[in-house]
């Protein structure tokens, strides 16, 4: 999590940014995107096509400019389980910035118990065998 007012501009960095950004980049987008590719992330608000308002994610005092500053990051092996991600713009949260959310499909392993080896208690096995021993003599 971090607020790095970042723009990463519309279209395609790698296989980082997708088509769908919003805007020009700045300096502060191209080290997210730097950062995305050492980290093995995309930012997976950008690779769906999505009507521009539920793109910006920040308006300026008076509304003169809308950019889009906040991201979802996720890892390069979740992309495919990313099923959307767009901003809520006019959502009640007192900030200038709208949130963003995002849909993942999941698909867990079921969790199997392993069967516990037996516990053996030699105590009582070296009992059970001194036991046997002084009757047989």
């Amino acid at each position: 999590m971090g607020d790095f007012n970042a723009k990463v501009g519309e279209g395609r960095i790698d296989n980082i940014v997708g088509p769908y950004g919003l805007g020009d980049s700045n300096e502060r987008g191209e080290r997210l995107v730097d950062w995305c590719r050492e980290k093995d992330m995309i930012v997976a608000s950008t690779w769906f096509p999505i009507h521009p308002r539920r793109r910006w994610t920040w308006s300026s005092p008076g509304d003169r400019s809308r950019n889009q500053i906040d991201f979802i990051l996720v890892k390069q092996r979740f992309r495919n389980s990313v099923q959307y991600a767009k901003a809520m713009p006019g959502a009640d949260c007192g900030s200038d910035h709208n949130p963003v959310v995002c849909q993942i499909k999941l698909k867990l392993k079921a969790f199997k118990k392993t069967k516990r080896s037996p516990k053996y208690q030699f105590e009582a096995l070296k009992k059970m065998k001194s036991e046997r021993d002084t009757m047989c003599w």
